[in-house]
């Protein structure tokens, strides 16, 4: 078999990558960029060649600050209103303590940016508040028993 120059070796990581996907091993989001870089040992500008090809095909989508996704999967939503969502979803009351920002990342698959980001609309909307030991929910969004619509 003939070897691949190095200028093709994004079109093997595509390839491997479109496959994945078509047989379920990739559901919805695609691994970090990080990642992909170690499972394949390529340069970050090679993984990027690779989700631009698969992009360009319609096969996957970027969502700023969220990563790389299967195109139609997942919810796009940003992470603050993902994380408002737990408030009232896991049964959270005013009082409790608020996820760590490692617990948040491993949720949502964000990255630890998007996490503070989100962390701080939330503080600045008096929805959480941080404590001695990280943070405590101070109120419920509107519409979850937090105030009145």
């Amino acid at each position: 078999m003939p070897q691949t120059s190095p200028r093709d070796t994004y079109l093997q990581v595509a390839d491997a990558l479109r496959q994945k996907i078509r047989v379920g091993e990739i559901g919805e989001g695609l691994p970090s960029q990080a990642k992909l870089v170690s499972a394949h040992g390529v340069s970050r500008s090679t993984i990027e060649r690779a989700l631009n090809a698969l992009k360009a095909e319609g096969l996957i989508e970027s969502v700023q600050g969220a990563g790389w996704f299967v195109a139609g999967t997942g919810d796009r939503r940003p992470v603050v209103e993902k994380m408002a969502d737990l408030l009232g979803v896991d049964g959270i009351k005013v009082g409790d303590p608020f996820p760590t920002e490692k617990d948040l990342c491993e949720r949502f698959g964000a990255s630890r940016t998007a996490v503070r980001s989100a962390i701080a609309q939330m503080e600045g909307q008096g929805l959480i508040a941080k404590v001695k030991r990280g943070r405590e929910v101070r109120a419920l969004p509107v519409g979850q028993g937090g105030s009145a619509e």
